[in-house]
């Protein structure tokens, strides 16, 4: 692979007489035109709806980047990762993984096991268009988010003809990544093949504030001490991507959608800065294969949309510890974690819309959930083999939505949805969301919204009957959720301001937190106990500028302030958790991309920071009582270049670029400076120059 990218460098250093040549720099010019006015209305959907899109800019940012990484410089999500290339999961709002819900191409795919999504398994380069709803917002997407919900879908190209584009990266700690995306697109059809490879050795070096080193004198005397530099152990990984898509439309102007996502990954779990075992006798090994694939069929027509949807999701997810006590390579199996999951997915929807003043959604989700688990590690103590236990589970879900949009001036705008869900022999209550927004000024565009909302989730099946300790007398959790806010948007074509400020306000009652029963068994077991509220405000602001003499800017950033209090009662008299922050929940966030582009270079600047987040319910401010805050700074140099028959992309990046010491969780350090490097490659295929 290494050779490869030698090979591509001179190939380029080759081509460049010739790319200037093809397209000289100098022949681009500007010419003013006519002012020209756009008038529109505002979407009857987005009536009320806290959301925000990810620029594209952010999701295309290099390869290399997953779903993660975008989130963390793109929204005011909070991204809890263990590692580099580890699991990496979303807090909105204050909530927990578990209250975040995603939907790829109109299919969930949270976890029914866990609940919850790695993000750190979804490339970035997959994902055409992301959305975020908050709170009350996601009610129109499905149940259950009651931080918020994420969709993921993607799209048909937009130019037809066919279409190849291929990028190699190379990075620190032995980081190959390569990407190739074939696509065509006709009057008719449109198909589009990605596929990706990622593969490391992870081994960046950190220092281990866990473990102090003391020098001492020639008597032996200690006279000083020093926290060393360790590698990080046991992080290599390797991660293959496939996405196939088609897509056909009919005369009638309906189309037909198809897409299947395979993703196979081998990852070592690396281990704690704490750990004093050595790589070379125990592992912690992570393996998945996983096959989504969706179907859709969607018709527009005289004011009324149909959609209908299938899918389904196939998970094999194994979890492997072994050891080696001798230190001689005979590894042996201490724990053998396997777990199938099989979901089908239907989907029924329409959208009628009535005149310009109101707009009418009907819609009904069924899934079907069959999980097999056990651990392979089991020992018959008669026979002294391994013993293959696994326990079958299956659970039925149906979720059934209307909504009535209403606008009866064109400044005025009132919803109304209605959920109900089903979930195996039970059902939840009616959940109910109200949204509101008023066009305060057509000068700035500036629109009022307000929204309030119940909503539930049910528990996971991990959560009803995990062996041992599952508690299949759990309550859904449930809460209410309040926003309140603005946006405005300036300017035009060439220079535009954009912003939202929004205030929130959550309560949840019977929050699922799994608790040990103490000296009885020490087994942890899921319990309905916590009251949280959870309130502040989230602020985004996107501006874009044409400075003249082929100069652009653009800046996009985000800051939240999040207080997630415990109101619940205390579990015992030495309980201190009452009226503190949960774990893991930073209070101040803050994260801004900027790019500055002149003629064929492009500039970009990534920034994060992120306050304290405790690690005791206490909130204890001793050294293992929190995380340190930290900041976060990435720069990328992008070089754009073209012939007669190609183009050509050379970017070179800098990630963590002030070489911070940091940890997102205790005992998971993260990886100091370091570069990437990426060439990418699009032939022109017979376009004219």
């Amino acid at each position: 692979m290494l050779r490869r990218l030698l090979l591509s460098i001179a190939l380029l250093a080759a081509l460049r007489p010739a790319a200037r040549a093809a397209a000289p720099e100098d022949s681009l010019y500007v010419r003013d035109i006519e002012r020209v006015e756009i008038t529109g209305t505002r979407p009857m959907k987005e009536i009320g709806v806290q959301r925000t899109k990810l620029d594209s800019i952010v999701l295309r940012d290099n390869i290399s980047s997953s779903l993660a990484d975008a989130l963390t410089s793109g929204s005011t999500i909070f991204i809890k990762s263990y590692g580099r290339a580890t699991l990496a999961t979303a807090s909105f709002r204050g909530t927990s993984p578990s209250h975040t819900q995603v939907t790829w191409n109109g299919m969930k795919i949270n976890s029914p096991l866990f609940g919850q999504v790695d993000f750190s398994l979804i490339p970035a380069y997959f994902i055409d268009n992301a959305t975020l709803y908050h709170g009350a917002s996601s009610v129109g997407i499905t149940g259950g988010g009651l931080g918020g919900a994420i969709t993921l879908a993607t799209r048909p190209g937009d130019e037809e003809g066919f279409h190849m584009r291929y990028i190699q990266g190379i990075g620190s700690f032995t980081t190959f990544d390569e990407f190739l995306h074939l696509s065509y697109t006709g009057a008719r059809w449109s198909a589009s093949t990605r596929l990706l490879c990622s593969t490391s050795e992870n081994d960046f070096l950190y220092r281990n504030y866990h473990t102090k080193e003391f020098e001492t004198d020639a008597d032996g005397n200690i006279v000083g001490t020093s926290y060393p530099l360790r590698r990080n152990r046991n992080g290599g990984f390797r991660d293959i991507h496939l996405l196939q898509e088609l897509y056909h439309t009919f005369g009638d102007g309906s189309r037909l959608s198809i897409a299947a996502w395979y993703l196979d990954s081998h990852r070592g779990l690396p281990l704690l800065s704490s750990d004093r075992n050595d790589e070379k006798s125990k592992k912690d090994l992570q393996d998945e294969r996983t096959l989504r694939a969706t179907a859709g069929w969607e018709r527009l027509a005289n004011g009324l949309k149909l959609d209908l949807r299938a899918g389904y999701t196939y998970t094999d997810l194994r979890y492997e510890r072994l050891q080696d006590p001798e230190g001689q390579g005979n590894f042996l199996t201490m724990t053998d974690s396997r777990s199938y999951v099989h979901s089908l997915f239907a989907r029924a929807g329409a959208e009628y819309a009535l005149r310009e003043k109101w707009l009418f959604t009907l819609d009904v989700t069924a899934s079907q959930h069959m999980v097999n688990s056990g651990d392979f590690s089991l020992i018959d103590n008669t026979t002294g083999e391994y013993v293959r236990q696994l326990d079958d589970r299956s659970r039925f879900e149906l979720s059934g939505f209307a909504a009535v949009k209403w606008r009866p001036v064109p400044r005025l705008g009132v919803a109304l949805n209605l959920r109900e869900e089903l979930y195996g022999d039970r059902t939840t209550p009616l959940i109910p969301a109200l949204f509101v927004d008023w066009l305060a000024s057509k000068r700035g565009n500036v629109v009022l919204k307000a929204s309030a909302a119940r909503n539930y989730r049910y528990p996971t099946l991990n959560d009803l009957y995990f062996q041992p300790g599952g508690n299949p007398d759990l309550r859904p959790e449930q809460g209410w959720t309040f926003d309140a806010g603005g946006e405005f948007s300036l300017g035009g074509p060439s220079r535009s301001l954009k912003g939202s400020l929004t205030f929130f306000d959550s309560e949840i009652d019977d929050w699922i937190l799994w608790l040990s029963d103490g000296a009885k068994s020490g087994i942890y077991t899921p319990v309905n106990v916590k009251r949280v509220h959870s309130y502040g405000l989230e602020l985004k602001v996107d501006a874009r500028a044409e400075l003249g003499r082929r100069w652009s800017l653009r800046f996009d950033g985000n800051y939240a302030w999040t207080r997630s209090i415990n109101r619940g009662d205390p579990f015992s008299p030495a309980d201190e958790s009452v009226g503190k922050q949960l774990v893991y929940i930073p209070e101040h966030s803050a994260a801004f991309t900027a790019q500055l582009q002149w003629r064929r270079w492009v500039l970009s600047y990534k920034w994060c920071w992120y306050s304290t987040r405790y690690t005791m319910s206490s909130n204890d401010r001793d050294h293992l009582g929190y995380v340190p805050p930290y900041f976060m700074s990435d720069v990328a140099l992008e070089r754009l270049l073209s012939c007669r028959w190609a183009d050509f992309t050379l970017k070179g990046c800098i990630n963590n670029l002030f070489n911070e010491e940091y940890e997102t969780v205790m005992g998971r350090p993260m990886p100091r400076l370091n570069y990437s490097f990426f060439i990418g490659i699009t032939p022109k295929f017979g376009k004219k120059q």
